[in-house]
């Protein structure tokens, strides 16, 4: 094979002779016209079937014109994934934990930095492989709405409000601010009304309201378009009956008609398959092909799309509407400066010093401490680091896997919770450790020495919960019997009776450190344990960031962005996707942990509500304030939580509407100010129309989602005030 790059390099220095000699340059290779230009220039050099090939997420080189080949495909989730050695950041459920939309916004830069430099080192091998592009398929913006779901550890959690200002600031972080070119682009799935069953994907029909589609399942989509994500993916599942890879009304009327959306829709993988393997909406691929194409999809993720040049001659599509597809998919690369020469994109100066650098793991470090919930403390932690003796156990200790989660990157140095105690523990203290049992079954072997040493010990740190062996993407959780999904809501019973041997006429402290991506039954493990800390996937620095938490150098304050319910009897059917009885927002029963949850080494109070009413331009905005007081005796992040709850028939109990993460030194106080927009303070009706509240609400302001449950489990009492516009 030919090395494109060289050739590239070739035909640019003979286009400067030409400039400088007056020939003219192809009008794709010249910078100076309008991107358009230059696009529908490029389409009209390409023969039908070349047009096709480049409509397929993996497209062949173009000899002829010197386009190297490239594959659409990359991930970056959580930092760069499948690619190389990277950055690990925690899984996105950990981020969406920080409820810190600008540290999030820094990570997503930081991703963004390390994809452009992978990328541009991996085109100076002549390395075109799949994940090696600048189109990350990243952020996933469902919501996580059933705990079953095994794919929400990729979610923001349960909440609109929190998942749209996660996904804005990944968003922004990953593509840059560049008027001229993208740093990477990013793609905002899976559009839309998706998050399980995961084994009936292919085939699942998710029906909802126009309620829950306008207040629950599409806003984070809407906010991300608003704020120029470059890609939308259509999911795999049928939405109201259509496949959403082939939905008249998602895809068009509101996508791109209502919300002006300029950039390109990609398929899941294998979806357009779907139309006629799993959905049976037409007979052959070729319909299937002429479907998605009809209805706007632009890249295929898969090889259907090479039937469009049979859909051409049956007359099903015409070679117009495949330039004009095209066309929205070469914009994108234009605006990533693929065709452009590299000194003219600023992101080229990115050197590949910044990959895996000492700045991004101190940054994963700082999301990874920020992401850790504390969900119990009776006065143990935080730990010293001099006592006699530790003891660390647990299946989840010494394993690198619960570091991950899913769509991961790999790293160099994986710092495993074993690891991170370690480091931190001093010397003339002892640190033993044992593995004990088996993530998910009995031991083989019943001999059990190690509960006799955490009687022993001055604190033990048992580290269990689940793995991306447990849950996950159908084909990556291996363990799950349900395809990645989770339809038995406790932890493995082998690891209970691990904790209850453990705390058996045993005195000393007993912390459990849980790991994994969606909430389970911790009601037993926060009965015997002393302390519960729940760090999720912490990512490359995740030993570090728990033994930062454990010792005192940081204060917890991670706060739960998706409600643990005390049982899946608690929940409707999977299968439902109505909204009624679903989190926080609809859920009435007593949970486990509530949205929002997160206890501190410290206790704030709140004082001094006041809210006012601003009329603007014939629309009235509220505002709020309140103070907020670190009365203990340690400095201490709080997220700082404002919710509304409208009185009008049917509304949400409560709906986060802004959250602001502060710190404070102890007996330290700072007011925090809020302001609720009319497209906050909006309700969303049975027809899906938003419409101003005719009757009073309420604003709630606390560290927790206010209630009797969060004050039980010891979160600040929180202050509210009722509100007439």
């Amino acid at each position: 094979m030919k090395n494109f790059l060289k050739s590239f390099a070739v035909l640019l220095l003979l286009l400067q002779v030409c400039l400088r000699s007056g020939a003219q340059t192809p009008a794709y290779l010249n910078t100076a016209l309008p991107v358009n230009t230059r696009v529908n220039d490029l389409i009209s050099r390409l023969t039908l079937q070349e047009k096709v090939n480049q409509m397929m997420n993996n497209t062949p080189a173009i000899e002829r014109l010197h386009i190297p080949e490239y594959n659409w495909w990359s991930e970056a989730l959580h930092g760069i994934a499948r690619s190389g050695v990277a950055t690990v950041f925690p899984q996105a459920i950990g981020m969406a934990a920080t409820f810190d939309d600008r540290l999030i916004h820094a990570a997503a830069d930081a991703i963004g930095d390390e994809g452009r430099a992978m990328y541009n080192a991996s085109v100076k091998n002549n390395n075109r492989l799949q994940y090696g592009g600048l189109t990350f398929w990243t952020p996933n913006i469902n919501i996580f709405r059933d705990p079953r779901w095994g794919r929400g550890q990729e979610t923001y959690g349960e909440d609109p409000y929190l998942t749209t200002q996660m996904g804005v600031a990944f968003v922004k972080g990953l593509q840059g601010n560049n008027p001229h070119y993208l740093k990477v682009a990013a793609c905002a799935k899976h559009y839309a009304v998706h998050s399980g069953p995961e084994k009936l994907r292919h085939s699942f029909n998710a029906q909802a309201s126009p309620k829950d589609l306008w207040e629950t399942y599409l806003p984070a989509f809407h906010a991300l378009v608003n704020n120029g994500v470059e890609a939308v993916m259509c999911a795999y599942n049928r939405t109201n009956d259509e496949a959403c890879c082939g939905n008249t009304f998602l895809l068009q009327d509101v996508l791109r008609n209502q919300w002006g959306f300029k950039g390109h829709i990609v398929s899941d993988c294998g979806a357009i398959d779907d139309f006629f393997n799993g959905h049976k909406l037409v007979a052959n691929r070729t319909q299937a092909a002429a479907l998605a194409l009809q209805r706007g999809v632009n890249l295929n993720c898969g090889d259907t799309y090479g039937a469009l040049t049979d859909a051409v001659k049956q007359g099903l599509v015409t070679e117009q509407m495949i330039d004009s597809s095209l066309a929205m998919l070469l914009r994108t690369r234009f605006k990533l400066g693929l065709f452009d020469p590299a000194q003219q994109n600023p992101y080229n100066n990115i050197p590949e010093s910044v990959i895996n650098s000492a700045a991004h793991r101190k940054l994963a470090r700082t999301v990874a401490t920020e992401s850790v919930v504390l969900l119990k403390n009776n006065g143990v932690l935080p730990l010293k680091n001099n006592l006699k003796q530790y003891f660390v156990t647990g299946p989840n200790a010494s394993n690198s896997d619960v570091l991950m989660g899913n769509y991961y990157g790999v790293n160099d140095h994986m710092v495993t919770i074993l690891e991170g105690i370690s480091a931190q523990v001093q010397p003339g203290s002892q640190l033993h450790y044992r593995q004990a049992i088996l993530l998910d079954r009995n031991n083989v072997n019943p001999l059990d020495w190690s509960s006799g040493e955490a009687r022993e010990a001055d604190a033990t740190v048992v580290v269990m919960g689940i793995s991306g062996l447990l849950e996950g993407e159908e084909g990556e959780s291996i363990a799950s019997p349900h395809a990645g999904d989770r339809l038995d809501y406790n932890i493995p019973e082998n690891q209970l009776n691990y904790l209850r041997a453990l705390k058996r006429d045993n005195k000393k402290p007993v912390i459990a450190v849980i790991t994994g991506g969606s909430p389970m039954n911790l009601s037993e493990v926060h009965e015997l344990a002393d302390a519960v800390l729940l760090v999720w996937y912490p990512g490359e620095e995740g030993g570090n960031a728990v033994a930062d938490i454990l010792f005192g150098k940081v204060s917890p304050s991670g706060r739960l962005p998706i409600t643990f319910p005390q049982s899946y009897e608690q929940l409707p059917a999977y299968e439902d996707y109505s909204m009624k009885g679903r989190t926080y927002r609809y859920m009435t029963a007593q949970p486990m942990y509530p949205f929002g949850f997160g206890l501190s080494y410290t206790s704030f109070t709140y004082s001094n509500l006041r809210t006012a009413v601003k009329n603007s331009n014939s629309s009235k905005t509220v505002t709020a304030s309140v103070t907020v007081t670190n009365k203990g005796k340690y400095a201490s992040d709080e997220v700082v939580q404002l919710y509304v709850t409208h009185h009008e028939k049917d509304a949400a109990l409560y709906a986060l509407k802004g959250f602001h993460r502060i710190t404070l030194k102890p007996g330290e106080q700072q007011q925090v100010q809020f302001a609720l927009t009319p497209d906050l303070l909006g309700l969303v009706n049975d027809k899906g129309e938003t419409v101003m509240p005719a009757q009073s609400f309420t604003i709630s302001i606390a560290g927790s989602l206010p209630g009797s449950r969060s004050e039980t489990l010891g979160a600040a009492t929180a202050v509210s005030a009722d509100v007439k516009l």
